[in-house]
């Protein structure tokens, strides 16, 4: 009877601490797309923000998956590479300075607090 009432305590106390570690809850997070044109050229650059601190001695641009450098050839393709990934557009404006427009577009992605540990910014 003693084994019966101890394994039946563990299990419950296996699944009390196993359901404590899972937050299924869900977090805002946010990015914005720059885009800037090139001086003489049409070109773009492409910046995108996640809100994190900028570390200038540390090279910190886009990668893909394989360890290249990630190149967009237009925006579009930019905002496509943002879907794919999960990120939900929200709004869009230009920035005018100089005699140059600067595009600035606001994403979202919901993310599991799970995967979020503090202060971490979620890339992709």
């Amino acid at each position: 009877m003693k084994k019966i009432i101890i394994a039946a305590a563990t299990i419950m106390m296996a699944s009390v601490v196993s359901f404590a570690q899972t937050d299924s809850s869900l977090v805002e997070q946010y990015c914005q797309v720059i885009a800037t044109p090139g001086l003489l050229s049409n070109r773009v650059t492409i910046d995108i923000d996640f809100g994190e601190q900028k570390n200038y001695w540390k090279d910190e641009r886009l990668r893909t998956y394989n360890g290249k450098l990630k190149k967009f050839n237009t925006i579009i393709d930019a905002l496509n590479f943002m879907g794919k990934e999960g990120w939900n557009f929200i709004n869009a404006y230009p920035v005018k300075m100089a005699n140059t427009e600067i595009y600035h577009f606001a994403f979202r992605k919901l993310v599991s607090k799970a995967v979020l540990q503090e202060g971490e910014v979620v890339r992709f």
